[in-house]
């Protein structure tokens, strides 16, 4: 069995070409109608489904088969279900988890640029590898990787290999990192907005996924944002956060008990047919933010669905 850092040295030294592979894919999909039926959770965040979305988890699945035996030997949790999901270990303390494109509802109606591809590695109790790729933020993309106590975030440079772009980037000043106020709330349903009026009421600035600048992913790493306050996340996104806010020092916890999240307690959503964490989950690498999040929204549903 493969051990912890024979993992993330494969995951590190395959997964940039990988991704770059697929948003070029995803990119040159969008020129495209490729909108497809597939989810009716009654969200129009989560139930957007895109035959790029298929293409490109169909690429990522058979490249990291490919491409390292060491890989096979963990569980793969992916968004959609298909690829070679099978080449992949059935029962494994690792789990690599992907999310072919990140943010579908921008994507397809090519309403905003922070749509992204992205995977991680975590173990039961946390986030162990991350690596975002937005292709479409900047003039060549964004990237964002993190391992160990290391995060990446910053451009691409297609003239080079991936992995070469990825360590020619300073990796984020942990001590410095940025001091926003500015949160991104999503999941609860048609109250969004209603609930990042809530955070700003706080005296910090909650904003809705409408609203949003940019992928969280790379707000996060440099600082832009402060963090996330989502109901019921997905996992195969979310976790990214978690796994930026430990590294900076801060944490992701259920705002019911403050508890540090881990990803024991899933359920599965069969509305849009993925597995999420239950309740509502605030994440940031300011510690004072998160008491703050948690006594705001400490009584609010844990339900994601009320009907």
């Amino acid at each position: 069995m493969p051990q912890f850092k024979d993992i993330t040295d494969e995951l590190s030294a395959h997964c940039p070409d990988i991704l770059r592979w697929c948003g070029a894919i995803a990119t040159k999909l969008r020129q495209f109608n490729v909108a497809i039926d597939g989810k009716s959770s009654g969200s129009s965040n989560t139930d957007a489904l895109t035959l790029a979305d298929l293409t490109v988890q169909e690429l990522a699945v058979a490249a990291m088969r490919d491409r390292s035996t060491v890989l096979q030997s963990c569980r793969i949790e992916a968004e959609e279900e298909n690829g070679d999901l099978a080449a992949f270990a059935s029962e494994s303390e690792y789990v690599i988890s992907l999310d072919p494109i990140d943010g579908t509802k921008y994507y397809r109606d090519r309403t905003g640029d922070q749509w992204c591809v992205m995977l991680h590695l975590r173990t039961r109790d946390t986030v162990h590898y991350s690596l975002v790729f937005v292709p479409e933020d900047g003039e060549h993309g964004t990237w964002v990787e993190a391992v160990g106590d290391r995060i990446l975030v910053g451009p691409d440079n297609p003239r080079v290999p991936a992995r070469q772009a990825l360590d020619a980037l300073t990796p984020v000043d942990l001590a410095n990192w940025g001091g926003s106020k500015k949160f991104y709330l999503i999941g609860f349903q048609d109250r969004d907005v209603e609930r990042a009026e809530n955070v700003t009421d706080l005296g910090l600035t909650g904003v809705a996924p409408d609203a949003m600048p940019g992928s969280i992913y790379p707000l996060l790493a440099s600082g832009e944002f402060a963090g996330s306050l989502i109901h019921s996340p997905n996992i195969y996104d979310y976790p990214v956060s978690l796994h930026l806010a430990r590294i900076l020092g801060g944490d992701s916890v259920w705002v019911h008990n403050g508890e540090r999240v881990n990803f024991d307690e899933l359920w599965m959503d069969d509305r849009a047919d993925m597995l999420r964490l239950p309740g509502v989950v605030a994440t940031s690498p300011n510690r004072e933010y998160l008491a703050r999040l948690c006594e705001l929204a400490k009584d609010w549903p844990k339900e994601r669905y009320i009907d």
